[in-house]
């Protein structure tokens, strides 16, 4: 078994490399700017929800109280006049990024530290790099990707989205095996 604290340079350099190629992947390449689409008549609809001020957060439109108000003929009749939707408010004002790209770095860390563990528990020094990097590739696409499949059950996300993200993940995951399987101890 190899100790977790020995493999601290692939934990780093796997979330490095795969904090560079999200920025590429996002920034670089164009295929993620169809993700969100813009809504019909934006100004007028932006202009109706500001009246409201509505702060930060996740919101369910229509949003029954419980269970139980799901089967109401209101609740039944606000569903099929619509629209019905979900949405996440954000603060007014230029949103930065600087918190969100720390945070996307210590989830690359958190993953890779797990593909790190995984490997750790599974091979021993030595083991070869195509082994170490088949269980550090597996464990860091496990992490990148599949809780956003979720999403598209229960939050109707698009499929077309997911699946890009899935490629995202994949790349992530070969990027983080890779380094495994370089610089695993021998």
């Amino acid at each position: 078994m190899v100790s977790l604290a020995s493999l601290w340079l692939p934990i780093v350099l796997s979330a490095a490399t795969v904090f560079l190629a999200s920025f590429v992947t996002h920034m670089v390449l164009t295929y993620h700017h169809s993700d969100f689409r813009k809504l019909p008549a934006e100004d007028d609809v932006m202009e109706a929800l500001r009246r409201f001020n509505l702060p930060q957060g996740d919101y369910m439109v229509p949003h029954p109280q419980n269970p139980a108000a799901m089967k109401s003929k209101e609740f039944q009749d606000k569903l099929n006049r619509g629209p019905v939707f979900i949405a996440t408010i954000f603060r007014n004002g230029q949103q930065g990024m600087g918190a969100q790209l720390g945070k996307w770095f210590v989830f690359c860390l958190v993953v890779s530290l797990f593909a790190g563990y995984m490997a750790s528990r599974s091979l021993e020094i030595g083991a070869p790099y195509l082994r170490v990097s088949q269980i550090a590739s597996t464990t860091a696409f496990l992490g990148y990707v599949m809780a956003q499949w979720g999403d598209v059950i229960w939050y109707r996300r698009a499929v077309s989205t997911v699946l890009k993200a899935t490629a995202d993940g994949l790349l992530y995951g070969l990027l983080t095996g890779g380094m495994f399987g370089w610089l695993w101890p021998r």
